[in-house]
């Protein structure tokens, strides 16, 4: 999906751990913190509807944002009887988050740099050395030493690209693996990264044979 608009300079962020959004990807999200549904509904009033999300590192208070993320537009709205709302986002591009905006709002707002990211508008992205057959044995596996289930046939026909993304926002990895395959600069190394990280996966839990 291309986006024919001008992306602002300025947009609301919504820091979350594990919630990783990728260019061309969707995301859904359950909204019910006062501060965030004022935010969408802020949103929603603007032409772009984007919403910037952001890993943090840290725990009990002290959360360091990352400093790149990936812009999402709303591209789904819902709101249920007791007042939340369920959104969906679609990936626009990547961001580097600049200095963040005071003002009055109860969600935090960032001036933001997309420079360097400007393929994430592009229509798709190719991973032309993708071996499949490989791929699906080390996930194979990887899903078995987990027990982990999935729709084996719905996965396999997926494109390449919404394969890998999927996989990468949707498996449990850590915080700075999710953000590590956030930041991959292309689909080829975001599949190399999942494959490393798999790989990792199940030396540690079972010294089994990975793939080379």
């Amino acid at each position: 999906m291309v986006m024919n608009f001008d992306l602002p300079d300025t947009i609301a962020v919504f820091p979350l751990p594990g919630a990783l959004l990728l260019p061309r990807s969707r995301l859904p999200l359950h909204i019910f913190e006062p501060r965030y549904l004022t935010m969408i509904e802020d949103v929603l009033k603007t032409p772009e509807r984007l919403i910037g999300m952001i890993q943090t590192s840290g725990q009990n208070g002290d959360e360091r944002m990352q400093s790149i993320g990936c812009a999402g537009r709303v591209t789904q709205f819902s709101e249920t009887e007791d007042g939340r709302y369920m959104v969906t986002l679609t990936g626009v591009s990547r961001y580097r988050i600049r200095d963040e905006i005071e003002g009055f709002t109860p969600y935090r707002r960032f001036g933001v740099s997309w420079t360097g990211f400007e393929g994430d508008r592009a229509a798709s992205d190719k991973d032309p050395s993708f071996d499949r057959v490989e791929f699906f044995k080390i996930l194979a596996r990887y899903f078995k030493a987990r027990g982990l289930s999935t729709d084996w046939d719905t996965l396999k026909d997926a494109d390449d690209e919404l394969l890998i993304n999927s996989l990468s926002m949707l498996l449990d990895f850590e915080v700075e693996d999710k953000q590590a395959l956030l930041e991959a600069p292309s689909l080829v190394t975001r599949r190399e990264t999942i494959v490393t990280l798999i790989e990792y996966s199940l030396r540690a839990g079972d010294g089994g044979d990975v793939l080379q």
